[in-house]
């Protein structure tokens, strides 16, 4: 049994920072991409960012890219999302996300995701 708990939301004005974490317990291990990904009322739930965990590889919507930074702590099983800059756009709930054992897919389609968090949210007021 895999669980992934988010951390970290608030409420912020334009322009101000926040770090994001997601702790990850149970078989973890295979684990492809670890992504967050955010859901703002009435939208589709959409790709922010993603870590490739077998290189490291780090891929961005192009909505964040510059603003925000994902990153892992592959021992103890953590994921971050600093963000930088934040706008009123990027208001939602974000979601931990992991791909386990034999599920593949593109990095920033939820559907590609077997594992997911609860969510915390993040409002950025103007």
């Amino acid at each position: 049994h895999v669980q992934l708990v988010e951390s970290g939301g608030g409420s912020l004005s334009t322009g101000e920072s926040l770090r994001l974490s997601c702790a990850a317990s149970g078989h973890t291990d295979a684990n492809r991409y670890w992504g967050w990904f955010r859901q703002a009322p009435g939208k589709e739930r959409e790709g922010v960012a993603a870590i490739y965990t077998l290189d490291g590889t780090t891929l961005y919507a192009d909505s964040v890219k510059g603003r925000f930074t994902i990153s892992q702590d592959s021992a103890n099983h953590l994921l971050f999302l600093q963000m930088d800059n934040l706008k009123p756009e990027d208001t939602g709930m974000y979601y931990c996300a992991a791909q386990l054992g034999g599920y593949g897919g593109s990095w920033y389609r939820p559907q590609s995701y077997n594992h997911w968090g609860q969510g915390t949210q993040v409002t950025v007021s103007s």
